[in-house]
C-alpha cells in the first residue's frame, strides 16, 4: 500500500524509497491535512535529474502539482479507462475535500497485464566479448564478466537480474575466452532462463554483435554490458523508453568534477568575474539501452560497429535517442580498484539487505 509523504522536509532520496517500497510506481504528497500536494513517479525524479536537480532536494523540484486524480468510490471500468487513455500506471483517489484515500495501479484492475498493460523486453543482450586487458592478470586466465564481485560472478548478477524481471530471451555476445562463460551457464535452464550465444568470429566493437541476433525482435530489447554492475528497475526503464516514444535509450549515470581552484572568467586579457572552486556536472553513458526494432535495423551486418558510432547514426537518421538518467546504485568495473571498490559496496549492500 501506498503511503503518503509529507511535504513538508521531503526530499527526492525520500520519494525514490517511497516508490521502491509502495511498489505501484508512485510517490503521493500531502500536507499536515493529509491533503493531496501532488504526485511523484519515477519519470518525474528522472526528469528532475536530467535538469539538475539532485537527490537531496527538496521534492517540490520533481512533484507534479497538478496529477490526474479521481473520487473515491470510481468504478473500477471508470479508473481503468482514465490509465489507458492517459497512459498511467497508477492514479490516487481522493475525497471531496480532495484528502488523499489509496493509489490504484492499473495491476489492482487487470492483474493479468505487467509493464501498465504493454509487453516486457523481448530479449537482453549482454556484451562479454572483450578482453578486458585492463583488469589484467585477472583476465590472462578467466574473461572479464566472470570476475566475482561478493562471491559471485559479475555476468551471473546481471543474468538473475533478468530472470528475476522476467525477460524471456537472454543473449550474450563471446568471443575472448568465450567457452568458459559457456560452460558456466549452459542453455541457462539452472537458472530458469533461455540463453543463446553470438559468437563474434571476429572483434565486432562495442556494438556489432547486434547484429548477430539471428533475427530482428518485434519489441524492444535490452542491451548491457558485461562488465556493469548495477539495480535498476528493468520495467521503468522500458517504461520510460516507451512514454518518450523512443527508438533507442541510453542509460546514463552522473560524474561530478570539483574544482579545487577559483575558475576566471575572461574577456581577452581581461577579468569578467570568477568562480570559487565550482564543480562541473556530466551524464555519462552507463553501458545500458533499450533497442526498439527500427534502431537495430540501422546496424551494420555481421561488421565490427563501436556503439558511439551506431548511437550517432540513429540520431541522424532519427533524432529519436533519449537519456535514462540512473540514480540507482551503478558500478562500471574498469580496472582492479573499481573492483576493489564494487567488493565494497555490493558487500555493504547485501549485508543491509539481508
Amino acid at each position: 500500500m501506498t503511503q503518503a509523504l509529507n511535504s513538508v522536509g521531503t526530499t527526492i532520496r525520500d520519494a525514490v524509497a517511497a516508490i521502491e517500497e509502495g511498489r505501484r510506481g508512485i510517490a503521493v504528497i500531502v500536507d499536515n491535512a493529509g491533503i493531496l500536494r501532488g504526485t511523484v513517479t519515477d519519470g518525474d525524479i528522472r526528469r528532475a535529474i536530467l535538469t539538475g536537480h539532485s537527490m537531496e532536494n527538496p521534492i517540490e523540484n520533481a512533484m507534479n502539482p497538478q496529477p490526474i486524480t479521481a473520487p473515491i468510490g470510481s468504478t473500477e471500468a471508470y479508473l481503468a479507462d482514465i490509465l489507458m487513455e492517459r497512459s498511467l500506471e497508477a492514479i490516487p483517489l481522493v475525497d471531496q475535500n480532495n484528502k488523499f484515500i489509496k493509489v490504484v495501479h492499473i495491476r489492482d484492475l487487470r492483474p493479468d497485464k505487467e509493464n501498465g498493460g504493454g509487453e516486457g523486453f523481448a530479449a537482453a543482450v549482454i556484451m562479454a566479448g572483450g578482453e578486458g586487458r585492463r583488469m589484467q592478470p585477472l583476465t590472462e586466465t578467466k574473461p572479464k564478466p566472470l570476475i566475482e564481485v561478493g562471491g559471485m560472478p559479475m555476468i551471473e548478477r546481471q543474468v538473475r537480474d533478468l530472470v528475476r524481471a522476467r525477460v524471456p530471451q537472454i543473449y550474450i555476445s563471446v568471443n575472448y575466452l568465450g567457452h568458459m562463460i559457456e560452460e558456466h551457464f549452459g542453455d541457462g535452464s539452472r537458472f530458469d532462463t533461455k540463453i543463446t550465444y553470438l559468437h563474434e568470429s571476429q572483434k565486432m566493437g562495442t556494438a556489432g554483435a547486434l547484429s548477430l541476433l539471428p533475427e530482428i525482435p518485434r519489441a524492444p530489447i535490452l542491451v548491457m554490458n558485461g562488465d556493469v554492475l548495477t539495480t535498476p528497475n528493468f520495467e521503468n526503464l522500458l517504461l520510460y523508453h516507451r512514454n518518450h516514444k523512443s527508438i533507442l535509450t541510453v542509460a546514463a549515470t552522473e560524474y561530478q568534477i570539483e574544482i579545487p581552484y577559483g575558475v576566471l572568467e575572461t574577456d581577452g586579457a581581461m577579468v569578467t568575474g570568477i568562480a570559487e572552486k565550482p564543480s562541473q556536472r556530466f551524464l555519462c553513458n552507463a553501458g545500458m539501452y533499450v533497442f526498439s526494432p527500427e534502431a537495430l535495423e540501422l546496424l551494420p551486418k555481421k561488421i565490427p560497429c563501436d556503439m558511439p558510432d551506431l548511437l550517432n547514426a540513429v540520431m541522424q537518421t532519427t533524432n529519436n535517442v533519449c537519456v535514462f538518467p540512473i540514480h540507482e546504485y551503478w558500478a562500471d568495473v574498469g580496472n582492479t580498484r573499481d573492483l576493489e571498490r564494487a567488493e565494497k559496496e555490493i558487500t555493504q549492500m547485501e549485508r543491509k539487505d539481508g
